[in-house]
């Protein structure tokens, strides 16, 4: 079992950058690949980026490449996501997530075993 929580997102403003991190605790955390979603108000849940489990490879949704960049640090059990040029359309709750296995479904949250609660990030025009 390994326990996913996410730190606070927030209420930025559009250009704006906003560093969002997730801390995992339970089973060894190098054994994960790790991997971020989104899920905006009625709308389903989409792949953001995701993370290898030595942090050597990283893959991007088209949406937020170039701006969002995703890192792990497996010496304190964390993954983030920075987020920069922030659009109203990166509004919504973004979770985490993390999965033994990183090869099949790594864009779709059918990819990914556990989950992170999620934390909202606000981006107004």
């Amino acid at each position: 079992q390994v326990q996913l929580k996410e730190s606070e997102g927030g209420l930025v403003q559009a250009g704006d950058s906003l560093r969002i991190s997730c801390a995992a605790s339970g089973r060894t955390f190098s054994d994960y690949a790790m991997g971020w979603f989104r899920q905006a108000p009625g709308k389903e849940r989409e792949f953001v980026a995701t993370i290898s489990r030595g942090g050597t490879i990283t893959y991007y949704a088209d949406a937020v490449k170039g701006r969002f960049t995703i890192s792990r640090d497996n010496a304190k059990n964390t993954v983030n996501l920075q987020m920069n040029s922030l659009k109203p359309e990166d509004t919504a709750v973004y979770y985490c997530a993390a999965d033994r296995d990183w090869g099949d479904n790594i864009y779709s949250p059918l990819g990914y075993t556990y989950w992170g609660q999620g934390t909202q990030v606000t981006v107004s025009s």
